[in-house]
């Protein structure tokens, strides 16, 4: 066993038990008893809200809470049935008619800029963006582009759709960019060099935890250039969702009990876009249960060097430029 296999077993015992202490349903219902109530009773009228998946799990939940506030929601979803019956739930149970579903499969790169494109057009303002949607895969996959296609949904995609957006943002009040991303992330320390997955036996979960800890780093470095936007990132536990459900089956079978709802998973999201508490914290900080908290277990050599953290925003931007149109 090498010095590396050591550390990830470490990395990965460590994690689990970080886990059944703080990212269930119990940890939540404990922790829920500091959040301060009034933190989330505002109204959000006249304020425009992007989601992307939001037609299941964290991002429906999130659509709902918000909806619910009087914001007016802007779902990007991939499948139209089940995002236009999702809208039908929200409208339904909220009262709230100012909710707009977009199809776009984060996926397909140009389409991500066209469609970002498109919007800045057709609206005056989006006030807070929310990077929900997320893909775990089984296998290795290629989008049209030639691009690994976890990678286009987690990395590339919110990245485009948040550069794009960015100027749409600046000239909106209180501007925000949220970023959901995982707890897996802490297993895994930023690399660059594979960055299309194409080296190595591909393992699903952990090149999406490897996504995860890339939009951490993504939104730290964001942070620093945009300062007039409140951008953060957050854990939402581990949550029962379709997506966990079919991704990690016997995770989910193993942890069914323990796994929090999509509403408290959401939480944090919803608590990050509406309240005043949120933006009196720094920009481009990582959040789990409305508190900023460490991107990194401790001892677990998971830090990367400004260096590369500047060499994952370049090889970002030249491959957003690439499929730019012109």
């Amino acid at each position: 066993m090498g010095h590396s296999d050591t550390m990830s077993l470490y990395r990965n015992s460590a994690w689990f038990l970080k886990g059944m202490t703080e990212f269930t349903r119990n940890a939540f219902l404990s922790t829920s008893k500091r959040f301060v109530e009034k933190d989330l009773e505002v109204s959000v009228a006249g304020r425009s809200f992007m989601i992307t998946g939001a037609n299941s799990g964290i991002g429906k939940a999130t659509a709902m809470a918000i909806a619910k506030k009087g914001g007016t929601i802007h779902m990007v979803c991939r499948n139209k049935d089940k995002a236009e019956e999702a809208r039908a739930d929200i409208v339904k149970e909220t009262g709230n008619k100012e909710v707009y579903v977009h199809i776009l499969d984060l996926s397909e790169t140009k389409k991500v800029w066209e469609f970002a494109e498109a919007f800045k057009r057709k609206y005056k303002a989006l006030n807070v963006l929310i990077n929900n949607a997320g893909s775990i895969m089984s296998q290795r996959d290629m989008n049209a582009e030639g691009l690994e296609k976890s990678f286009a949904t987690n990395v590339l995609g919110v990245y485009i759709l948040t550069k794009s957006l960015i100027p749409l943002l600046e000239k909106s009040a209180d501007p925000r960019v949220i970023t959901v991303s995982s707890g897996g992330m802490l297993v895994q320390k930023l690399r660059t060099g594979n960055l299309q997955s194409d080296r190595g036996r591909y393992d699903g979960t952990m090149v999406y935890a490897q996504h995860k800890r890339q939009q951490v780093v993504m939104t730290e470095q964001l942070a620093k250039t945009h300062t007039n936007i409140h951008f953060s990132v957050m854990h939402p536990g581990w949550v029962d969702t379709p997506a966990v459900a079919n991704a990690m089956p016997d995770f989910h079978r193993s942890m069914k009990d323990s796994l929090r709802t999509p509403e408290q998973g959401a939480d944090t999201v919803v608590w990050l876009a509406v309240s005043e508490a949120a933006t009196t914290n720094p920009s481009g900080c990582f959040y789990q249960d409305r508190k900023m908290v460490s991107t990194h277990l401790p001892l677990a050599w998971t830090h990367s060097s400004p260096l590369e953290e500047q060499k994952l925003m370049s090889l970002l931007e030249d491959l957003a430029k690439t499929f730019q149109p012109h």
